[in-house]
Formats: C-alpha cells, structure tokens, sequence
C-alpha cells in the first residue's frame, strides 16, 4: 500500500532502546493496534469511493480520480520525510502523535467535504490528508515494535492488512448508504478515524521501552540503495510493486463497472481491494517457512500474471472474472510487509530509518507516475489493451530481485 512506510524506525528503535524480550504484551493490544489502523486508514480512499457521485454532480472527467487520488500520495511522501527529519513520534509520545494525526486526518475529510465543489480545494484537503496519514500508519507500526520485539513480521502482516482493509471499508461504507446521500461517507469516515485515534490512545499504554534520543536521518547509509546489491534489489523490486498497486486500486471501479454499477459495485470493490488483507496475512505465515524473498517474488510473479491475462479475464465468464480479480487483489498487495522486512533486513543499521523513509518516499512517487499515465489513457485506450501495462511493474521487480533470492539473508 502500498504500504512499506511502516518499517521505517523500527529497527532502529530496537537497536536504540533496550527492550524486555521476556516481556509478553497483554493479549489486548494487537487486536487494538489492528483496529486503530483499520479506522484511521479508512480515510485513504474515502473520496475514490465517491468519485462516480462527484463526477456526475460537477461533471468532472474521468481523470480527476488520478489528480486526487495522486495529491494524497504526495501529502504522504511530504509527511513521511518530514515526521523522519523532525523524529516527531521520537521527541513525543507515539500514541499521542496517532491520535493528533487521526483527529487532523478527519477534519481535513470534513472541510473536503464543505468544499468538495472546488477542485483545488479538494486537492489541498486531500493532499493534507495523506500528510496527517504519515503520522498514522507508520507510528502505528512504531508502536508495534516496540511491544513486538520477537515476532514482528507476523505482528507487520497483520498491520499491514489492517491498512488494505482500512483503505477498501469506504467502498463498503459507500454500499451501505447506497440509498443516503454521498455526504454521508464522508461524516462515516471521519468519524470512524477520529474514533481510530482514541481507541489507540485510550485503550493502549505506553510500551515498555526505555527513552532514548530522538533517532535522525542516517545520509551518509543512503548510499547503500545504489552500492548495496542486496538493498539495491530489495528496493527495485519494492518500485515495481508500487508502479501496480495503487493503480490498480484506483482503477478497480473502472473494471468492475464493466459489469455492475451502484451498491453492488461498491461491495465488490470491497471485496477485491480487501483481499489483499488476507494475502498479507498468508504471506507473513509462508516467509517464516519460506522466507520473505521467495514469498514476496511469488506473489509478484502471480500479481503480474493477472496483469497479462486482463484481455482474456475481461471477456470471461463471471466466474472467472471473479476469481481472477480476486487473486489479482491477494497477490497484488500480500508482498507488502515482505518488501518491507527485506529492505529492513538488509540496509545498514545504523541508517535503517533513513534507507526506508527514502525508499518507500520513492516508490509513492513511482505510483503517481503510474496513476496518472493509466488514468489520463483512460478516455481512448481500452482497459483489455491498458491493463496488461501494469505488469511492467512486476516483471522489473522480478528481474531486480535476484540477487537478493540469491542471498542468505531472506528470512526475517
């Protein structure tokens, strides 16, 4: 999601700050973790769910869901270097910070909503959007390791799930008020962010880490993305992900419109998009016994195999048009928290936050570039022709990732 900025300090934190291995996180804080994430990252996409109904009532084109969905990738890559730069969730509370950028995240979906009708507008409202997010997704993968020293990939897949869960629930939210105005969803999202913040702050302690000095870019480390083979071919394959997944997230309406419109269109977007939950989960499960090399490149290989089957899969019968976008949709987002513990795995540590920021900073301008192209085709090239472009993203990934499923160091 494309979703590797979670990793950013961790393991930075874990060689700074001693923590009590033996220490056992009461049984609660998963679960809270986990919910927190999936409110709060609800506001992703909440304007996509609601495009179709903006672009009839202001007669916007059909590009305008790549200008807004792009404006909030950039307010995340901004926030994210930004909150590294400042180690704002490392000078102040980690639980306070969340629930800051939670409330924030929901007033800017608020004042969107006030003046949706403004195009520029909605743009600075999203783009803040994606900013305050920066203080969500991350902080909350933050907070994990701090109470997850020992099993953190499990504890990733489950996180990382949340966010695609989180980024898909507007289209649910969208079915169920199918009959309410569009207004609506965007009250149900702020609301159930805001909700996110407080639950985290709340319901969850402090972690029991030790304070240490507020952790700062490691410049000199960032050389290893270009010097480094393994980090080298970790990120490149991690660019390639990002060149497919967000786009296809963005264009998933416009697939499945070929075959259903309102309430059920939005579930079925749901459904898709939220699959991806359950192949992160899976693939946290598979790289304790396979390693997250291998896992991550199988699932990259499969994803782009749904990106080269579009013309076929776009003319077939419901069946397998379900099955496929459903596999699409698993495989698609699954090697997230993959991607995630390779790069964490083979940067320098003593620059790990600062190899990560810049990678995932990367790959998020990677996806605008992809957004943007495939939307702006939309008008005149058709989608069985579109598609199968997307798998540019993967084969790249797979040719760059060899030297790192060579290594020895895939596991994590």
């Amino acid at each position: 999601m494309d979703l590797k900025v979670g990793m950013t300090e961790l393991n930075d934190k874990q060689m700074k700050e001693p923590i009590n291995k033996h220490t056992k996180a009461p049984g609660h804080i998963l679960p809270t973790l986990v919910a927190a994430q999936w409110a709060c990252t609800s506001l992703w996409f909440a304007i996509n769910a609601v495009m179709p109904d903006l672009q009839r009532a202001f007669a916007w084109p059909i590009e305008s869901v790549g200008m807004v969905t792009s404006a909030l990738q950039l307010g995340f890559i901004v926030g994210t270097l930004l909150f590294a730069l400042l180690a704002l969730a490392d000078r102040f509370s980690a639980r306070r910070v969340f629930l800051i950028c939670a409330l924030c995240g929901a007033s800017c979906t608020v004042a969107a909503l006030f003046m949706v009708s403004d195009f520029d507008a909605l743009l600075f409202w999203r783009f803040l959007t994606g900013f305050f997010l920066a203080g969500i997704y991350p902080v909350g993968m933050k907070i994990a390791a701090q109470w997850y020293p020992q099993g953190l990939g499990r504890a990733l897949g489950y996180l990382v799930g949340a966010l695609v869960l989180g980024s898909a629930s507007p289209h649910a939210l969208r079915a169920i008020s199918d009959n309410l105005p569009w207004q609506s969803l965007m009250w149900a999202v702020a609301a159930l962010a805001a909700a996110g913040g407080a639950l985290l702050f709340f319901a969850t302690p402090e972690p029991p880490v030790k304070a240490k000095r507020p952790a700062t870019l490691q410049w000199r480390a960032l050389s290893s993305i270009v010097t480094d083979t393994q980090v080298r071919s970790s990120a490149w394959g991690y660019f390639g992900h990002m060149w497919e997944l967000y786009t296809l997230w963005v264009l998933l309406p416009v697939i499945l419109s070929q075959r259903l419109q309102g309430a059920a269109l939005s579930w079925a977007t749901f459904v898709v998009l939220g699959s991806g939950a359950l192949g992160c989960v899976l693939g946290g499960g598979l790289a304790q016994r396979w390693g997250s090399a291998k896992v991550a490149a199988w699932l990259l290989l499969i994803s782009g195999m749904c990106c080269l089957l579009s013309p076929w899969a776009l003319g077939a019968s419901d069946v397998w048009f379900a099955v496929w976008l459903l596999i699409w949709g698993i495989t698609a987002a699954g090697d997230s928290p993959q991607f995630s513990a390779l790069t964490a795995l083979n940067a320098p540590a003593q620059g790990m936050g600062s190899v990560l920021t810049l990678v995932n900073s990367l790959g998020f301008a990677i996806s605008i570039v992809s957004i943007m192209w495939f939307v702006s085709q939309l008008p005149t090239v058709p989608l069985a022709q579109l598609l199968p472009w997307l798998a540019a993203g993967p084969i790249l990934g797979l040719l760059a990732m060899q030297p790192v499923l060579r290594g020895n160091k895939n596991h994590l």
